[in-house]
């Protein structure tokens, strides 16, 4: 039986909430790798070795759903939760077409993001 990948990369531009989400899902027992951008994320991240990507949609150069866009034809089976500090529909559903399994909203409750990535992590998460 094969393994999945545990690791899950944090890519927030926001240092204090890139930080507070690694602590909270390394205090449930998963390693997390961090990236302030997605130019960062590209030049050091390996993708095969992911289990899923906590990835912010507005980010300082290349937006998150501009990076989903392109790992999607590389890695499409890397999940991907999408979290955000803007309330708006129409680019929620531009972030659910190129391919989310959640979409949260900040702050959200932790439990949320770690069901979110305890679900990806399982395979139990659909694009």
């Amino acid at each position: 039986m094969e393994t999945r990948p545990r690791t899950v990369a944090v890519v927030e531009d926001n240092p204090s909430m890139r930080t507070s989400v690694e602590r909270l899902l390394n205090a449930c027992g998963l390693t997390t790798e961090g990236y302030s951008s997605a130019e960062a994320f590209l030049s050091h991240a390996t993708p095969a070795e992911l289990g899923c990507i906590v990835l912010d949609i507005h980010l300082a150069g290349m937006s998150g759903i501009e990076l989903r866009r392109r790992l999607k034809t590389a890695h499409p089976r890397l999940a991907v939760i999408f979290i955000t500090a803007i309330d708006d529909d129409a680019l929620e559903l531009e972030a659910r077409k190129v391919g989310c399994i959640a979409y949260l909203h900040k702050p959200f409750p932790a439990a949320s993001l770690v069901g979110a990535v305890k679900d990806a992590l399982a395979g139990n998460a659909t694009d």
